[in-house]
């Protein structure tokens, strides 16, 4: 199992976000996808990208979405797995 242990919250955020536009992370990486190391950006953009509070809203109130939202720094690189 792909995680993050010293940035858990990102590391959920990261995950979440994707979920919501079917994506996984983990899938992704195991199949080639998506490199380990360009993962942990993702992750690392996301710890360090300071819009918590909309991302923890956003998230607890979308289950499906079309695209993430415009605040995400991560919404590119997840968008670009969807095919």
């Amino acid at each position: 199992m792909i995680g993050y242990p010293e940035a858990p919250r990102a590391w959920g955020f990261t995950r979440g976000m994707a979920r919501t536009v079917g994506i996984s992370l983990t899938e992704a990486v195991v199949e080639g996808w998506l490199s380990r190391g360009e993962l942990g950006c993702m992750v690392e953009a996301c710890r360090t990208c300071g819009q918590t509070v909309k991302c923890t809203d956003w998230l607890a109130s979308t289950v499906k979405a079309e695209a993430l939202p415009d605040f995400c720094q991560n919404a590119p690189a997840i968008g670009s797995l969807r095919g």
